[in-house]
């Protein structure tokens, strides 16, 4: 008897991006037998700092929110916060996490390269080791997207591994790949990348080093 064919599209109709052709797992899969590398468990240390610091204002949007530690943390401090992902398992763990800790958030299943069709915008948006999982020809499609989010001088956070110092990340960004994708063409202003550091579960209790950039929102259009 022939083989069925296979039904189920791990990909849920979607290109599969440069990570899950890399490693031949879609992001849900990367949830199925236990924790995530990138899930401590908790928020990022550099966000806990960045929320102490007030930056997130108004309607927050997390992208590529995966168990939601990020998302939850903001929300908990009083801000509205949607988190998304393309992952289902790990927004059924974010949910569980908010209604568990009597956390007020929102979690919906979104691809990273089409949040307009979210029908939002937002003040503020982050963006916690995502970006760093493209490849440089996938960052004109993920930037356009987030542009299509974020209101007109609004500010985007993307804290993701860099290429500088010992024990670098599985995807390491320069200053000039973050520097070349957000320009004032694609309808960005780069105000500052700082160096940080990323934790994971394969890293020491350093983590990794990171970038953290900040980037605005142009308030007028890129010119044509």
């Amino acid at each position: 008897m022939p083989e069925e064919p296979l039904t189920d599209d791990p990909f849920d109709g979607r290109p599969p991006t440069s990570h899950e052709r890399m490693t031949g797992l879609s992001w849900d899969a990367s949830y199925h037998d236990g924790p995530a590398p990138w899930d401590i468990g908790g928020p990022q240390p550099a966000i806990v700092r960045l929320a102490s610091e007030g930056v997130f204002t108004g309607t927050v949007l997390d992208a590529g929110c995966g168990t939601g530690e990020n998302t939850l943390h903001v929300a908990s401090l009083g801000s509205p916060v949607l988190g998304v992902d393309v992952a289902e398992t790990a927004l059924a763990m974010a949910r569980s996490n908010a209604a568990g800790r009597g956390i007020k958030a929102e979690f919906a299943t979104a691809d990273a390269f089409h949040l307009d069709r979210l029908g939002r915008t937002f003040d503020t948006v982050l963006d916690c080791g995502l970006f760093h999982t493209f490849e440089p020809a996938e960052h004109p499609a993920y930037v356009a997207s987030l542009a299509s989010v974020t209101e007109p001088g609004g500010t985007l956070y993307i804290l993701c591994f860099s290429d500088q110092g010992p024990g670098t990340g599985p995807h390491p960004v320069s200053q000039e790949a973050l520097r070349t994708a957000f320009t004032p063409a694609t309808g960005w202003h780069v105000t500052g990348i700082d160096p940080d550091r990323v934790h994971t579960r394969f890293h020491d209790a350093t983590g990794a080093p990171a970038w953290l950039a900040t980037i605005e929102r142009l308030r007028s259009a890129p010119p044509r």
